[in-house]
């Protein structure tokens, strides 16, 4: 059968499909894919890709199985996939260890001042006494969220002496930790971590009247998705010192535009989407996601699907 590799994907990825079928690893634009899809029995893609066009889904008459090489399908119609009956095949834990360390490393480089530290030694300064910074250590992280990057970045906090607490709105995971109601994880905590996807539910929930709840010294981590916390209200609540500091990976529009007010502050720290993107977890992502593509044109049930009451 015929796959086409539409995104930048690891060549062992690529191999483990080039055992089986005929693959095609090369970027269509919407409209080439638009009239391209039409060849082909499946389709690898990461977030660069967007499966929301309805003229993809009209043209894609040989197409078995999608494949979403990470963890979110936001950039897929996963409504009318389904309708189609058009498995989609993901990997919800090719990443978890690259976004939970991440996230860490942002509380770590908040607390130590290591992006100014930076700036300032390059800029030839010395601002040793200035850049006083803190412990993790006997500091309490809130984790909103618990699914695997959640318990792993549970795990991580713990070994550096960190008290854990945790709310998770799915409630289907339990950490070996106290379990808060969504107010009191943002009244007790020095570092709240977000680990949950963006959803109609989800969606704008961190606001002003969280940041209000929560200890000045206290610092919200979002290495999850854009969209979960409202930006305005955040840059509201680092302005006037409700809140110590954020540290953001995702963000409401991407990449982040240069006229956001937030980019103003100097108690937020930032990085360009980065929590997936190491080599580890581009290689297990890739290579779990092409399994899950085989397995579907064999006709066996894939580990990881988003819709699988298609195999019911």
């Amino acid at each position: 059968m015929k796959v086409l590799v539409n995104d930048k994907t690891p060549h062992e990825a690529i191999d483990v499909l080039d055992k089986e079928h005929e693959v095609t690893a090369y970027h269509f634009e919407l409209e080439e894919l638009v009239e391209k899809i039409a060849e082909y029995d499946a389709l690898l893609i990461r977030s660069a890709t967007k499966i929301h066009d309805p003229r993809i889904f009209e043209n894609a008459s040989k197409l078995k199985v999608i494949g979403r090489a990470g963890i979110g399908v936001d950039n897929i119609d996963l409504v009318k996939a389904t309708e189609m009956g058009i498995p989609i095949v993901f990997a919800p834990t090719g990443s978890t260890h690259s976004v939970a360390e991440l996230a860490i490393g942002h509380m770590l480089a908040f607390a130590r001042n290591i992006v100014k530290g930076t700036n300032s030694v390059k800029e030839g300064k010395w601002e040793k006494t200035k850049l006083m910074g803190s412990e993790l250590y006997g500091k309490t992280l809130g984790l909103l969220g618990c699914g695997n990057i959640g318990q792993l970045t549970a795990e991580l906090g713990q070994a550096f002496g960190m008290e854990i607490i945790y709310n998770d709105i799915v409630c289907y995971h339990q950490l070996d930790a106290e379990l808060v109601d969504f107010d009191e994880l943002f009244k007790k905590c020095d570092y709240i971590s977000l680990h949950l996807p963006k959803t109609e539910k989800t969606a704008g929930m961190i606001s002003d009247e969280q940041f209000k709840m929560m200890k000045n010294s206290a610092v919200l981590v979002n290495c999850a998705r854009g969209g979960v916390v409202d930006e305005a209200a955040l840059y509201r609540a680092l302005k006037a010192g409700e809140i110590g500091g954020a540290t953001m990976d995702v963000y409401e529009k991407e990449p982040i535009s240069p006229n956001n007010p937030l980019l103003t502050l100097d108690n937020i720290i930032f990085t360009p989407h980065l929590g997936a993107n190491t080599k580890e977890a581009q290689i297990r992502a890739g290579t779990m996601t092409a399994e899950g593509i085989l397995d579907v044109l064999a006709g066996r049930q894939p580990k990881f699907c988003k819709n699988p009451q298609l195999f019911h």
